[in-house]
């Protein structure tokens, strides 16, 4: 696949990033593409490893490596080497949906177990599944396809996030009439929400949502299943229900002080402000403002990463983001072989900026948040912190005071929200997630399903849309009276 001796003839050229000081000016999309020659060239670097660890996604150590969806990397790495664009789509569809979402928000465990990077590095796979795709629309080749033949069978699929929509598009394709429930007033879930538009623009969320009307999904926005719409009426208008509701119960902190204004949690923020965004280009006031204030982020992950590049663009005053991990090496560890996914110290978009306004990384590694301190008036106005072992034990005289008027909590998710299971009797896992029956998505109520971070616990949008795509596979031999079905992988 690609040239034989390409990974040793041309060098990794990551996604090219528009200025950071220049684009925390605006919500537009940081990312841009190289050039065509560029791209057919990284494609080159994809070498004949025989055995492609990218395309098969497995869990090593607890962390993801390969593709979940089981994308054909290797396949459309050489089409696109070759200048094959149209063929290199169509391979590309074959296991993915939605690839403009991946291609631009997923952390690529593809590349974790690219077999290049034990020469060198991985090929920059994820760079090439988004300009497939971004020249497949470009192009007019993505059109709907929608089903030649209606079942009659009626299925309800709870949520519009990727595994939502992945679960709809498998479903109505097979001919079954499919309304997607979203109790948010825009489809997408946290596509739209949960990810601010410097990472993903509306448009593209948008484009693919009328793709999938034009196929016959039915969208009913604004609406949540067990409040505006009762469960038995759910249950007694649809043949078969499938549940991809998220893990959207947030994760607290137990610090005294935890009760002051001014402390949110980091999905609430981010979802006031790209609603406002799109509502109104902020012009409403209607979201949380860092304008002018100190700002603490609590957590290492994307969603906190998301929030640094947001109350950059907002303008706050000064920012510290507080890992509890310490600082990750520079290459990987004996502990950390190939081909798990590496756990390396890495500089990602949000810190980039950060360092480019602030002059110096937000980070503040191997810190706990330990006391919350008022004002005097009921509003936090500053974080007591203390320094950790690798163990997260706290190291005596390390305690610090930071100065906080907006503290943020991005530290996770529990599980789904308990609502809507409760009311359906569906049986629980210790860690909250909706059950079922190992190898299966279906319940334990007969005729219904559950699919994505519901199911799994928060997790990757690779695996959001894969789950989504397998639980409509199992509904559909439901549906159809062929009961018999379990995961392949």
């Amino acid at each position: 696949m690609g040239k034989a001796t390409g990974f040793m003839e041309y060098r990794r050229k990551p996604l090219h990033y528009r200025r950071p000081l220049e684009r925390i000016k605006d919500w537009k999309e940081i990312a841009l593409l190289p050039d065509e020659a560029t791209l057919r060239e990284q494609a080159a670097r994809c070498m004949d490893c025989a055995v492609p660890f990218c395309q098969n996604g497995s869990i090593l150590a607890g962390m993801t490596t390969g593709c979940p969806v089981y994308n054909l990397i290797p396949e459309w790495n050489d089409l696109v080497y070759r200048g094959k664009w149209k063929e290199a789509y169509e391979r590309l569809s074959l296991t993915n949906p939605f690839p403009e979402f991946t291609g631009r928000v997923c952390p690529a465990p593809c590349e974790g177990g690219c077999v290049a990077s034990l020469y060198e590095s991985p090929v920059t796979i994820k760079n090439i599944e988004r300009a497939i795709i971004d020249r497949a629309f470009q192009e007019g080749w993505v059109r709907p396809e929608p089903p030649v033949i209606r079942t009659g069978k009626q299925v309800a699929v709870i949520g519009s996030g990727p595994a939502g929509l992945a679960c709809a598009q498998v479903l109505n394709r097979h001919g079954h009439s499919v309304t997607v429930f979203e109790r948010a007033d825009r489809v997408g879930g946290l596509l739209t929400y949960g990810i601010p538009k410097m990472k993903l623009e509306q448009e593209v969320v948008d484009r693919r949502v009328r793709l999938l009307e034009a196929e016959g999904i039915r969208f009913v926005t604004g609406v949540e299943v067990g409040k505006q719409y009762p469960v038995e009426q759910l249950r007694s208008e649809y043949d078969a229900v499938v549940l991809c509701i998220g893990a959207t119960q947030h994760r607290d902190v137990a610090v005294p002080g935890r009760e002051l204004q001014g402390i949110h949690f980091a999905m609430d923020y981010l979802t006031q402000n790209t609603k406002s965004l799109l509502d109104s280009n902020l012009t409403d006031g209607q979201y949380l403002s860092a304008e002018g204030l100190d700002v603490i982020v609590i957590g290492g992950g994307d969603t906190a990463t998301d929030c640094i590049s947001t109350v950059l663009r907002q303008g706050c005053n000064s920012l510290v983001q507080f890992d509890i991990y310490p600082q990750r090496p520079s290459q990987r560890t004996p502990d950390n072989p190939w081909p798990q996914y590496p756990i390396l110290h890495k500089l990602d978009y949000g810190q980039e900026e950060a360092l480019e306004r602030f002059g110096r990384d937000p980070r503040a590694f191997a810190t706990l948040a330990v006391e919350f301190m008022g004002d005097g008036n009921g509003r936090v106005a500053g974080v007591k912190s203390q320094s950790v072992t690798s163990k997260r034990e706290p190291i005596p005289g390390t305690e610090q005071i930071w100065p906080a008027q907006l503290v943020l909590l991005a530290i996770g998710f529990l599980g789904p929200e308990p609502g809507l299971p409760e009311q359906l009797n569906l049986q629980r896992t210790a860690r909250t997630a909706i059950a079922t029956a190992k190898g299966s998505y279906q319940t334990n109520l007969e005729g219904v399903f559950a699919a994505g971070d519901a199911r799994r616990g928060a997790s990757l949008i690779v695996w959001a849309i894969q789950e989504g795509k397998e639980a409509a596979a199992e509904c559909h031999q439901y549906l159809t009276g062929q009961l018999e079905w379990r995961v392949q992988a």
